[in-house]
C-alpha cells in the first residue's frame, strides 16, 4: 500500500564522516553512523543501500514504504529494537533513497522484483533465516517474499498493507497524487531525499504504478500468494489509518493461515513512528515467542 510515510519521518543523524571502501569486487562501501553500519551491496545488478545494527542471533529485515528508505521510515526501530536479541537490517529498494541509480520505475511486477532483491540481499549478507517487518508497500513486498521463500522466513510482521486494490483505494491514491497540495511538513522529508521536482515525478509514477493493479482480476497484487505463507504472521493495523481501509487487514487475517491481528485504536498509517515504544514492544514479543 501507499507509504504515507510523510508524517513523523525520523531519520538518523550521522555522527562522523569517516569512510572506507572495500575492494571493487565486493562493491560494498561502509560508512560510520553511530552504532549503525551503512553500506551498499550489489544485488541483481543494482547497488542496494542498507543499514545494519545489533548483534542478536535473530536477523530482522525492515522493509520501507513507497519512496521510503531505512533512514526515513525506521529511525525508532533501528535505534531501539533490542540489539542483544536481534540483528536489524533496513534497506532502500532499487530506485529509492540511497539505492539510486537506477531511476525507479513501476512495471506490473515491481513488488515481485523488490521481494527478490530483499531476499537476495539478506542471503548476500549471510543470513540463512530471517524475519520480515514490512510497512505499507514494504508489507506487500514482505508478503510476497514470505510466500515464495518459506524455508528462509522465520516470522512476518506487516502493517498498513493490502493484497489487492479497490475503487475505494484508487480514490485515496488519486486524492494525494498532486504533491503541491500537501503541507510543507509532509513534503519536506521526500523533497530533502529526492529534490522537489523528482519527488513529484516519482510519486505520480507510483500512483500510476499502484493503480494498475485495479485492472487485474479482483484487483490482485498478491491475493493468490497469501495461502502459501506458512510462517507465523502478525498483522498490525491503526484504526485511524486514512490510507488503508479496515477491510484490508481483515482480508489478510482470513487468508494467512494462523495469522493474528493487533489493532491500535489511535494508530494511523505511521503507527510504528507515532507509537514507536508500543510498536517495538509488540514486535519484540511476537518475534520472541
Amino acid at each position: 500500500m501507499a507509504a504515507y510515510a510523510l508524517v513523523w519521518r525520523r531519520g538518523l543523524m550521522s555522527i562522523c564522516t569517516k569512510r572506507s571502501t572495500l575492494s571493487a569486487a565486493s562493491r560494498v562501501t561502509f560508512y560510520c553512523m553511530s552504532s549503525i553500519i551503512s553500506a551498499k551491496q550489489n544485488i541483481n545488478g543494482v547497488d542496494l543501500f542498507y543499514q545494519q545494527t545489533g548483534r542478536g542471533q535473530h536477523a530482522v529485515l525492515l522493509l520501507p514504504g513507497a519512496l521510503g528508505s531505512g533512514q526515513t521510515d525506521f529511525g525508532p526501530q533501528l535505534k531501539s529494537l533490542n540489539k542483544e536479541r536481534f540483528t536489524v537490517v533496513s534497506w532502500d529498494p532499487r530506485g529509492y533513497g540511497h539505492s539510486r541509480p537506477p531511476q525507479r520505475d513501476f512495471p506490473l511486477d515491481f513488488f515481485d522484483r523488490d521481494a527478490k532483491d530483499a531476499v537476495d540481499l539478506m542471503l548476500a549478507l549471510k543470513f540463512k533465516r530471517f524475519s520480515l517487518l514490512g510497512w505499507s508497500d514494504g508489507g506487500i513486498t514482505a508478503l510476497i517474499a514470505a510466500a515464495r521463500n518459506p524455508s528462509l522466513v522465520n516470522k512476518l510482521v506487516v502493517w498498513g498493507s493490502n493484497a489487492y486494490v479497490t475503487e475505494e483505494d484508487l480514490k485515496i491514491y488519486n486524492a494525494i497524487r498532486d504533491v503541491s497540495t500537501w503541507s510543507e511538513r509532509m513534503r519536506k522529508p521526500m523533497e530533502d531525499m529526492y529534490g522537489a521536482r523528482d519527488f513529484a515525478k516519482i510519486w505520480e509514477a507510483w500512483v500510476d504504478g499502484i493503480s494498475q493493479f485495479a485492472q487485474r482480476p479482483d484487483g490482485s497484487i498478491c491475493r493468490e500468494l497469501l495461502p502459501l505463507i506458512s510462517c507465523p504472521a502478525l498483522i498490525v493495523h491503526g484504526e485511524k489509518d486514512p490510507m488503508v481501509p479496515g477491510f484490508h487487514p481483515q482480508y489478510l487475517l482470513q487468508h494467512i493461515h494462523g495469522s493474528r491481528l493487533h489493532l491500535m485504536p489511535e494508530g494511523k498509517h505511521n503507527l510504528h513512528l507515532r507509537f514507536a515504544a508500543e510498536f517495538n514492544q509488540l514486535v519484540e514479543e511476537f518475534l520472541g515467542d
